[in-house]
């Protein structure tokens, strides 16, 4: 699955045309064979300093659950134009989600970092359940996950 960041060019930095090189970078989360309903996983950016940069993905697409994603809820706003055509359907126990994703090149190496938050109706929540550096050294590096990733990978 193709996502183009370009909605999101002019607030988050995350992509800037004609001012900054972009590539695609792949990001590739498993999911634990947890038992129970499709977690919501919000993909987001984070600089340096922790602030918020802009969300690359959100699945799950019942915003009455975005809640229980708590540090991409409070460091975004839960602001439904941050995940304005960047949406999917929450992804089942077991299962993969990858998708590729066009990142700045002014991203990389410079001390960004890419969280993932995690939730399941009726289940725990996992905010920052992966913390990643957007660096070369982390290219094709699984993480593991806190809760219910079992694998994360950034991949340019």
């Amino acid at each position: 699955m193709k996502t183009t960041l370009a909605a999101l060019a002019a607030t988050t930095a995350l992509i800037a045309p004609g001012f900054a090189e972009a590539r695609d970078v792949t990001l590739e989360t498993q999911l634990k064979a947890y038992g129970g309903p499709g977690a919501y996983v919000a993909l987001y950016v984070t600089d340096a300093a922790g602030k918020y940069q802009g969300t690359l993905w959100m699945a799950g697409d019942k915003a009455k659950y975005y809640r229980h994603l708590s540090d991409w809820q409070r460091l975004s706003g839960g602001r439904a134009a941050e995940i304005d055509g960047i949406t999917g359907a929450s992804i089942g126990a077991g299962k993969t989600l990858k998708i590729t994703v066009d990142l700045a090149d002014t991203l990389i190496d410079a001390g960004y970092q890419l969280h993932v938050d995690t939730s399941v109706e009726d289940g725990r929540d996992n905010p920052s359940e992966i913390v990643a550096p957007i660096a070369t050294e982390a290219s094709g590096k699984a993480l593991a996950g806190k809760g219910y990733v079992k694998s994360f990978k950034i991949t340019f």
